[in-house]
């Protein structure tokens, strides 16, 4: 059996776990709006772990390929802060 595919355009909600850092929520809200430049403040929420060592950020987007997915999930994986982008 073959997996369901994804039909583009779609809305397609992202989230990124990183360590708490002054600028860290800036940097991936700046490499998401680089692959989806039309993302607004609404589309984007953020929470803090319960000790406040991590942060979490969900950001959805309007997904338009695979190719486009790949790259951003590389290029936030490639910010020193971020753990985990799901």
């Amino acid at each position: 059996m073959e997996p369901p595919r994804i039909e583009f355009p779609c809305d397609y909600p992202i989230k990124v776990i990183g360590d708490v850092h002054e600028n860290g929520i800036a940097e991936i809200v700046t490499v998401v709006r680089r692959h989806a430049p039309e993302v607004t403040p609404d589309q984007i929420s953020t929470r803090d772990s319960k000790q406040g060592n991590y942060c979490s950020v969900r950001v959805t987007i309007v997904a338009t390929g695979e190719e486009q997915l790949r790259t951003l999930h590389e290029d936030l994986l490639a910010l020193p802060n971020v753990r985990l982008v799901l």
